[in-house]
């Protein structure tokens, strides 16, 4: 878990770096039709962060559960790849994205809440608390913190490509 939080925090700051010198036409502009900006999607990493954390604070207070070890064995990193596009949720589709400056300090907000919670409770009982995935099915809560890291990282690749 230590490693995932130290990635966590780098990708993070890789995330803040590439957002915060964009310019405000650069960052709220869509780059082409059915395409979100870049505050769209900062928005977007907010909301499902925060859905994320509700539901792992949710089965926190719940008994134990194990995910089938096939199941475990699924490759979260195959997201960054992004042969499959999979539509979000309507829940978490970024409709009017906050000002630039709220937008950070909502991730920031966001993130640190997650790393407080990854930290406070540990791998091994990340590892028994399951997570239903609208896409992945049941997850463990250790590899959606991971699967975070992987998406936040693909994010930032692909601003600096902007």
């Amino acid at each position: 878990m230590k490693k995932a939080l130290r990635r966590l925090d780098s990708v993070h700051k890789k995330l803040l770096d590439a957002v915060s010198t964009l310019e405000l036409q650069r960052y709220s502009q869509r780059p082409a039709d059915g395409e979100w900006s870049v505050a769209e999607i900062v928005h977007h990493l907010c909301l499902v962060e925060d859905r994320v954390i509700k539901e792992l604070e949710g089965a926190i207070g719940r008994a134990p559960q194990r995910v089938g070890f096939f199941r475990r064995l699924i490759p979260t990193s195959i997201v960054s790849v992004r042969l499959i596009r999979v539509k979000a949720p309507k829940a978490m589709n970024p409709l009017d994205a906050p000002a630039k400056d709220v937008a950070l300090e909502n991730y920031d907000r966001t993130r640190n809440r997650l790393k407080a919670l990854c930290a406070t409770h540990g791998n091994e009982r990340f590892r028994n608390l399951v997570f239903k995935h609208g896409f992945w099915a049941r997850l463990t809560a250790w590899q959606l913190s991971h699967l975070s890291v992987i998406t936040s990282s693909a994010t930032t690749n692909r601003f600096a490509k902007c």
